[in-house]
């Protein structure tokens, strides 16, 4: 199933609060499998027609439509939905080259560190053309739901006070996520990802990303099925 919909939106929402209370204004989610995100009666948005899980307010849903391409797709959808300004007669649809999720339907939640700037192919929803341009980016999957606030707050620091602008979470050595790219990093990140792999592509390139341990805080754990689930 798509994860996005795992424990009810649990993860989702989960990943949101993340996001949000770690220090991001502006919250991007990329769906992908559940088709693209559905207008309710009371003006919010869901994640489709027939899930009836709502997207938290305030988040700004894009649908990737090449997702079946893998995550590649969904990393190059939200960094072109964060560089992307004005608004769009189709805002739930993200127009990239190829924008996607994973072929599970990993929803991955872009979040912008202070706003939309930049030119972009990409469509989004409800943009203030007066904000100021974004300088940072963290992503963030909803499948690793013990991540919390105090972990997004930490990567974005150790992104900010780096010369590189680049930062990940780290966990017991294994790298994880939220991945903070700095805004110098994204048309390079778009142009390297392929397949599965998103930003890592691009990342094990590079010699001067932060790598920020955060086993104190969360495991980091990559989860494949909700609780209780029948393995």
């Amino acid at each position: 199933m798509p994860k996005v919909l795992a424990e009810g939106g649990a993860w989702l929402r989960g990943a949101v609060t993340a996001l949000r209370g770690g220090g991001c204004e502006r919250i991007f989610v990329v769906l992908g499998a559940t088709g693209p995100a559905y207008r309710a009666a009371n003006g919010g948005w869901l994640v489709s027609q027939t899930s009836g899980i709502a997207i938290p307010e305030g988040v700004q849903p894009i649908w990737a439509s090449d997702w079946d391409e893998g995550l590649s797709a969904s990393t190059r959808a939200g960094l072109a939905a964060a560089a992307a300004p004005g608004i769009s007669a189709h805002p739930t649809i993200t127009e990239t080259a190829s924008g996607a999720v994973d072929p599970n339907g990993a929803a991955r939640t872009v979040a912008a560190g202070n706003a939309l700037p930049g030119n972009s192919d990409a469509r989004t929803v409800d943009d203030d053309a007066n904000r100021s341009p974004a300088e940072f980016v963290a992503i963030m999957p909803v499948d690793t739901p013990d991540v919390g606030p105090e972990v997004v707050a930490r990567v974005i620091a150790a992104a900010r006070a780096s010369e590189s602008g680049l930062a990940r979470a780290f966990f017991r050595a294994t790298p994880g996520h939220p991945v903070v790219l700095g805004r110098q990093h994204w048309a390079g990140v778009r142009a390297s990802a392929e397949g599965n792999s998103g930003a890592g592509t691009y990342l094990r390139q590079r010699a001067d990303m932060v790598c920020v341990t955060c086993d104190d805080l969360a495991t980091g754990i990559d989860r494949d099925y909700p609780a209780g689930s029948a393995l």
